[in-house]
């Protein structure tokens, strides 16, 4: 402790309070669309240590010319039609921003499904807990969430005979008189008399109740502003706004209708009206949803006046880059680098999920040279257990299992062989993922057609799609438009639609299944039995008319222009290396869980695609980073971070890896179905793997492409196991094994410490282990009892289960 004071001092103070700002006016440019149109404008000053404050009401607003807009209680408003500039003026800081006007004379009627129905989502009305439910609330229903804005408008104003409005005298109405308290509501009061949410309702009522005349324009997105934010200090306050973006090129502020979280009310919370307000020190998400469309901002809290002191670490690559800028705005300094054993450790881990032999830990302790962990990092890339440990993990999400009556053990085996031969030769992974999703033929001759035997289902192959290789999860959209999300059921039924034509039929073996494009068969939405083209998420719909369906898509998903297929392999990537996800988990990609380091997520990325989806080049450039080799010990142990990688996580070994490090350790051997004796846990093919010890430990059976199946939390049973199991037990009495040899009568205690602790954690003992256990073997009346009793201590131990 005293050292890491000492060190702890001699670092270089990175940044204290600032006075210089740059100054931020948000939206950077306006468009006026009417004489309601109203925008609100938000000037942020950021200081040089990036604290964000709000400027707006010290700023000063002009225009060139005059007479076009005004700016009023932070808003601007149309005058007239034209184009001018607004300069807003803070301290030394001007920002201009192109404001345009035009229809400046017109006052256009609230829009039922872009005015009234996020009144709804607002207010809370069309809510799961409310009317939104499936069978209504006291005797009222609305879709949820508006998704059917149709049967809303419909039982506002036909039902009940229209009692619930009353366009003669608009206040009277029991849609205002019930959310304003003055009639009793069960829901209690949802908005006051001077609400803007009552205002637009008033007057679409005053003016008749209509239905738009037309479709008005679909909503094609929102943002918010500004995208992120530090504050410093509590109660501190900053305003967001919100813009909805329409199809036929206008926007407006939706602010006021939007809805309104954030992910962490003790560290930031959020009025009705956009206005954050900081709490304790901590990071959180700002959501806004309007709409169909969710969108977050980030919001870092700091203490008053905290300073960061900043040690002396060298930015090795664009990972450590990304990961600096924000433990800078954080305030936390990354840990020191993990120690040449903790590493050498760690890497074999988690490259090739083996320990590393006695032998090679030895001579890369011994290796003097400044760059022996990159030129290991280069070695152990080009090992075979590096595709056996990838053919592995795809296996887990592509569900390599044998399946009753459709995938037999053959099937199993040439699909297995075929990723693990795919890896190995270094096939481009959109290569690998094209094949697999335009496969066709036999499941013997073309091994990747099983991806569509264990999954027949049009809508479940499109979940399975989705979220494997986008790792966007869709299923909540079969029934319903994603209460947070942007996913609508018919972006659901349209993306199953691609698969709708996907045949199989059985071949002169019964064994096999052939897989086809029957060029025929449709999917149909639950909601109105339509007929659904196949379209892409979120994207257009491609002429499939005289081609397979699933070659458009598999074209459209691996598209150096897709926004998700790179950085979901990138991610999962990286998942492998720390533990989580930049996106956590990586594969729940949606609005509401934003990624850690959006940043790096796109930087990963596009690396990806710059090295034609060659895996072995992503692992380089993360496991040669300083982020990855950090120790697991934070160097300020007073700062609670599991999210931002400024240390490495401790991580309990995966199923087939602990059971390989069991058998390295004790260099025994396990006899697995199907395999030779001697096969590592990783080279088990089939998702029911037929050993206690995988199944107890967390290994998937693969019923599901979810990456939670994997399960690593600890259990009672498993403690039990190693502590007094079959396996370990077997481990130490295994004929010919490291502990018959070390327990021959000529080998000096000392060396069985010493080759056990390389063996098992990569390091030689310190002085007290190897005193204390050398004097056990010596002193015990029989040594292959005490050697098994230390063995049996050291497979038992924290240290040899996780990885840290």
């Amino acid at each position: 402790m005293r050292l890491r004071a000492i060190a702890w001092c001699s670092f270089a103070l990175f940044v204290s309070a600032a006075s210089a700002e740059t100054l931020a006016v948000y939206p950077a440019a306006v468009q006026l669309d009417n004489q309601t149109d109203l925008q609100r404008a938000i000037a942020v000053g950021t200081r040089e240590d990036g604290v964000t404050l709000d400027r707006t009401a010290e700023a000063t607003v002009t225009f060139a010319p005059e007479g076009i807009a005004a700016w009023e209680a932070g808003k601007l408003r149309p005058l007239a039609n034209g184009e001018t500039v607004a300069t807003f003026v803070y301290g030394d800081q001007t920002v201009a921003v192109p404001v345009k006007v035009q229809n400046a004379e017109t006052n256009p009627s609230p829009s039922f499904r872009n005015d009234i129905v996020p009144v709804l989502m607002k207010a809370g009305c069309n809510s799961g807990a409310c009317h939104g439910s499936f069978q209504g609330k006291n005797g009222f229903r609305v879709s949820l969430f508006g998704f059917d804005p149709m049967m809303d408008y419909v039982n506002l104003t036909r039902d009940n005979r229209a009692r619930r409005l009353n366009t003669g005298s608009p206040q009277e109405s029991l849609m205002l008189t019930k959310a304003t308290g003055q009639v009793d509501h069960t829901g209690g009061t949802r908005f006051t008399h001077e609400s803007p949410l009552y205002k637009v309702i008033e007057r679409w009522i005053a003016e008749g109740a209509k239905d738009d005349p037309a479709p008005p324009p679909d909503l094609t997105g929102i943002e918010i502003l500004p995208k992120s934010a530090v504050l410093e200090g509590k109660g501190v306050k900053l305003p967001f706004m919100v813009r909805g973006i329409y199809a036929d090129g206008t926007d407006r502020d939706v602010t006021d209708l939007t809805l309104l979280s954030t992910s962490d009310d003790l560290t930031a919370t959020i009025d009705n009206m956009g206005v954050v307000s900081s709490g304790d020190r901590g990071e959180a998400n700002i959501m806004a949803r309007y709409g169909t469309f969710a969108v977050v901002s980030q919001a870092i809290v700091l203490p008053e006046g905290l300073a960061l002191q900043w040690p002396d670490v060298a930015e090795r690559n664009y990972v450590d880059q990304l990961i600096f800028d924000k433990l800078k705005k954080l305030r936390i300094p990354p840990a020191e680098l993990c120690s040449d054993e903790t590493f050498v450790r760690r890497v074999y881990i988690d490259v090739l999920g083996t320990l590393p032999t006695v032998d090679e830990t030895k001579a890369f302790l011994a290796d003097t040279a400044p760059d022996k962990r990159d030129r290991l990092i280069d070695a152990l890339i080009q090992r075979p257990e590096f595709p056996e440990l990838w053919a592995m993990k795809w296996a887990d999400l592509l569900r390599v299992q044998t399946v009753a009556n459709t995938i037999d053990r053959k099937a199993l085996q040439r699909y297995n062989d075929w990723l693990r031969q795919s890896i190995t030769a270094n096939k481009p992974l959109d290569q690998l993922v094209r094949e697999l999703l335009t496969a066709q033929g036999g499941s013997f001759t073309v091994p990747a057609t099983n991806f569509y035997v264990a999954e027949p289902s049009p809508t479940q192959m499109a979940e399975n799609v989705a979220q494997v290789f986008l790792g966007i999860q869709i299923k909540c959209a079969q029934c319903h438009n994603h209460p947070f999300e942007r996913w609508t059921m018919d972006d659901y039924y349209a993306f199953s639609a691609f698969f709708a034509q996907v045949g199989s039929k059985g071949s002169s073996d019964p064994r096999e299944r052939i897989t086809f494009d029957r060029r025929s068969g449709e999917v149909n939405n639950l909601k109105n039995g339509q007929v659904m083209a196949p379209k892409f998420l979120g994207g257009a719909a491609p002429d499939c008319s005289t081609r397979d369906r699933r070659a458009a898509l598999a074209e459209w998903i691996t598209a150096p222009d897709n926004a998700w297929f790179a950085k979901n392999i990138a991610n999962r990537v990286w998942d492998q290396f720390f533990g989580r996800g930049i996106t956590n988990p990586p594969d729940d990609v949606r609005v509401t869980n934003p990624p850690s380091h959006p940043e790096l997520e796109d930087a990963l990325a596009k690396r990806l695609i710059e090295y034609q989806y060659d895996l072995r080049k992503v692992v380089r450039d993360i496991c040669t980073s300083y982020t990855y080799q950090m120790s697991t010990q934070p160097r300020d142990p007073s700062i609670k971070d599991e999210r931002n990688f400024s240390h490495a996580l401790v991580r309990r070994l995966p199923a087939e890896q602990l059971l390989d490090a069991v058998c390295s350790v004790t260099d025994s051997k396990v006899k697995f179905p199907n395999l030779p004796l001697g096969a590592r846990a990783a080279e088990v093919a089939d998702g029911p793997s037929g050993n206690y010890f995988l199944t107890l430990f967390g290994r998937p059976a693969r019923n599901t492409v979810s990456a939670c199946e994997r399960r690593s939390e600890a259990t009672l049973a498993q403690v039990l196991h190693l502590v007094n199991g079959d396996t370990v037990t077997a481990a130490l009495k295994a004929p010919g094994g490291r502990v018959e040899r070390l327990s021959v009568a000529e080998k000096p205690p000392v060396d069985i410490v010493q080759e056990l602790w390389l063996a098992a954690y990569s390091r030689m003992p310190d002085a007290g282990e190897q005193e204390k256990f050398s004097a056990y073997i010596a002193a015990a009346p029989d040594k292959r009892a005490a050697v098994e009793d230390l063995f049996w201590s050291v497979t038992n131990s924290k240290e040899f289960v996780f990885n840290h």
